[in-house]
């Protein structure tokens, strides 16, 4: 499988070329399009009860799109709700920690579950992240671009809750506020969490959250005048 991401980082679109009868999972309406050989299936993946799951605790859709390539191999190209970055992501028998509504598709080497998780709670993710775990490709979305931080063992870096995209599991989490006391609560940049690597962090560079409170204020008032 190769997989090609162009016009990044605000528009970004994954090229994935398909080797003959292999296939590839997606996000449900990630699809823009596809070779006329290759035939997808929408399933519950997993089955009901950790579609039910990895829908109503890890922000993802319960059914999922399988595109699998004829004798010739295809194409499939697959691009994230909002306006925005993929990154690509390597797995080689590691667990990846997505938020969510950021998983856009991976191999079938790569299996997807969603668990309660301290790591989740500490990262204010709510209860539970997707976990991807095994060997692969991994795509993963944003709003805003996407940037890469590596952390060696030991070092610190700090994140704004709301620009977490994904993390390696060894990276070790713990809520923190961002300054003092009246840092915290006027300098606007809400909760952040200390990551301690090592691993791999995922960052966007604009908070889907930030857009929601910007466009609230716009929208026109119950029973005012148009």
């Amino acid at each position: 499988m190769q997989i090609e991401i162009q016009h990044r980082p605000s528009y970004s679109l994954a090229i994935v070329q398909l080797a003959p009868n292999e296939r590839i999972r997606a996000e449900s309406g990630a699809m823009v399009s596809m070779s006329a050989g290759v035939n997808i299936e929408t399933q519950a993946a997993g089955g009901f009860l950790k579609s039910f799951t990895r829908a109503v605790l890890g922000g993802e859709s319960f059914f999922q799109n399988f595109f699998q390539a004829g004798p010739q191999g295809g194409e499939v190209t697959l691009a994230p709700d909002l306006p925005g970055d993929i990154a690509l992501i390597e797995l080689r028998g590691e667990t990846m920690m997505v938020q969510a509504g950021s998983y856009l598709a991976s191999e079938s080497g790569i299996e997807l579950s969603t668990k309660v998780s301290m790591k989740a709670f500490l990262s204010a993710e709510g209860l539970s992240m997707l976990e991807a775990t095994g060997s692969g490709k991994l795509l993963v979305s944003s709003y805003g671009a996407i940037f890469e931080r590596v952390l060696a063992a030991g070092e610190k870096y700090i994140v704004d809750t709301s620009h977490l995209v994904a993390f390696d599991a060894t990276v070790q989490v713990a809520p923190r506020t961002a300054g003092g006391m009246k840092t915290t609560l006027f300098s606007g940049e809400g909760l952040v969490v200390e990551l301690t690597g090592p691993g791999r962090l995922y960052i966007q560079t604009r908070s889907p959250q930030a857009l929601i409170n910007w466009i609230i204020p716009q929208l026109p008032k119950s029973g005012s005048d148009s």
